[in-house]
């Protein structure tokens, strides 16, 4: 056997045993073995996964590589396992966040009320997993201790969306099978009486954490991350550092465009191009043509190699709407081979007192930006590109450092090579940039530095221009997901780095997509360790 075969195969046991024990990641990635049941996160539990992540790690560690390109995949390997054994040891989501559970639950219906195939065939898992809910929330409420205030407001804000969501699985699925319509109607009565209680008891009976520091994992366990997740040699106090800094450099980029553009101040003129927005009910269109657009010049100019594949752009579900404020992405599931990623847009809820039918929130002028981040040659390509690797750890671990560096890199990347049609959409990508920069400063701030949730939902109204309640969202978000925040910008200097240095090497007339294609075989891995592949010295 190979070196590198048998790195592939300890991540396919690494990956059995990640699937085992979430199968609503599993039934998202198309793996069908899985799709009856819900994963159990209670005490016991999670020492058995512990105790077998261990014993791969130590496997992975034992290995002996004879080539390069095996020693990369095991270190990236290794970096997944070992920051989820830290997770779950030190940060502890199934304990501290009622989130961790109803993300699960929500996740694993709805990869099955969206999944391309015969709906016949998924009628006895949705069954199965619906008749589950109240002894999985059940479970939930015996294990989550004093959760900090911060993710119970996240979890209570998912609730009424993942009630629509089960209300429209039974729906469906009902007029599937007629004959276990019945069936299906008392499962889902019972699931969306089990959540009623659990967001009782989260009101009511579950007690918060009283210490308004409590969502924070330190110093300690936030470097930690840095170096096994991200393979970052950067510390907290850099990244700050950095973070600060670009905020200021991309504030005074704004500045002057504006002044270029108007006389008036930039945020104030951000406000006024927000308000350029389609039609509420043109929304979806809007952006389909937007997509189909960025994809042509993609191609057209040879930025990146487009692997085959399509995407649809629809609403996102009411479930993911308090976590998504504006768009997402989700790529199509690995196990089943399909080639169709899903573009969420969330519809803005405007009340029917301001008379406005536009999609605030989604200006024309933001939109290429947003696609060009999302879909090409953003989220999109790079992840399609990797479910068509040759190697099992390439296809299937990623880190954040990459995924979101390469794809805040594509916004600058259209802009640099003509894709955006005037300052006005370059005013936008820099508002993201700036948006980005600030997560740096919030996530260090938030979790290594004292900073409270109000403080932080504060320093984003003051520096940008957004709004309190999607403020509020964003930090949550932040809370929940300590070092994800600061990957996006963190990731595009290193990507900016590493094209430096490999112009330094080829020339700087070098094709882009020479670089580009070249990153791309790396897949999600840590760009230091594509980097290390290319052989390119810092």
């Amino acid at each position: 056997m190979t070196a590198h075969s048998a790195v592939d195969d300890l991540c396919r046991s690494y990956l059995d045993l990640k699937y085992h024990f979430d199968p609503s990641a599993a039934s998202s990635a198309g793996l069908v073995s899985e799709d009856g049941r819900l994963g159990r996160f209670d005490a016991e539990s999670i020492r058995e996964h512990l105790s077998a992540l261990r014993s791969i790690s130590g496997a992975i560690e034992e290995l002996d590589t004879d080539d390069l390109d095996s020693e990369i995949d095991r270190t990236g390997l290794l970096g997944e396992i070992r920051s989820t054994i830290f997770r779950l040891e030190h940060e502890q989501p199934q304990v501290r966040n009622p989130a961790f559970w109803l993300s699960h639950l929500f996740q694993s219906l709805y990869a099955l009320l969206t999944r391309d195939s015969d709906p016949a065939a998924r009628v006895s898992p949705v069954l199965s997993r619906l008749q589950a809910t109240p002894d999985f929330l059940g479970a939930a409420r015996a294990t989550i201790a004093l959760p900090p205030s911060v993710f119970v407001d996240t979890a209570l804000a998912m609730l009424g969306g993942g009630g629509e969501l089960v209300t429209r699985v039974v729906a469906l699925f009902s007029g599937v099978a007629p004959d276990v319509a019945d069936e299906l109607r008392r499962a889902g009565e019972s699931a969306l009486k089990a959540l009623l209680a659990f967001g009782s008891a989260l009101r009511d009976e579950i007690e918060p954490n009283p210490d308004i520091h409590a969502f924070a994992i330190g110093e300690v366990q936030f470097s930690r991350r840095l170096q096994h997740e991200h393979a970052l040699m950067a510390g907290p106090g850099e990244l700050w550092r950095y973070g600060r800094q670009l905020q200021e450099e991309v504030t005074g980029e704004l500045e002057a465009l504006a002044a270029r553009l108007d006389s008036r101040p930039w945020r104030v003129l951000v406000e006024e191009l927000r308000e350029d927005a389609p039609e509420a009910e043109q929304l979806l269109e809007t952006y389909r043509t937007e997509v189909e657009r960025a994809g042509s010049f993609v191609e057209g100019n040879q930025l990146v190699s487009i692997p085959t594949g399509s995407v649809d752009v629809v609403p996102t579900p009411s479930y993911l709407a308090p976590l998504v404020p504006f768009a997402a992405y989700e790529p199509p599931p690995i196990y089943l081979k399909q080639r169709t990623g899903r573009f969420y847009v969330t519809r803005p809820e405007t009340p029917a007192s301001s008379g406005s039918s536009r999609a605030r929130g989604h200006s024309r002028h933001s939109m290429p930006v947003m696609v060009a981040h999302e879909v090409y040659p953003g989220h999109h390509l790079h992840l399609l590109t990797m479910q068509g690797l040759g190697s099992e750890v390439r296809r299937h671990i990623w880190a954040p450092i990459m995924i979101e560096g390469w794809a805040l890199y594509c916004e600058q990347l259209m802009g640099e090579t003509g894709f955006y049609p005037g300052d006005q959409v370059r005013l936008f990508q820099l508002v993201n940039l700036l948006w980005r920069a600030i997560r740096i400063v919030l996530d260090v701030g938030l979790h290594t530095r004292g900073m409270t949730p109000k403080e932080a939902a504060d320093y984003m109204v003051e520096h940008l221009p957004i709004e309190r309640s999607n403020a509020e969202a964003e930090v949550r978000r932040y809370c929940a997901w300590p070092t994800y925040q600061l990957s996006y910008a963190a990731g595009r200097r290193e990507l900016l780095l590493l094209r430096d240095a490999y112009r330094l090497r080829y020339g700087a007339d070098v094709a882009l997509r020479q670089f580009h294609d070249e990153v791309m075989r790396y897949g999600g891995l840590p760009v230091s360790l594509a980097r290390w592949g290319m052989d390119l010295a810092e």
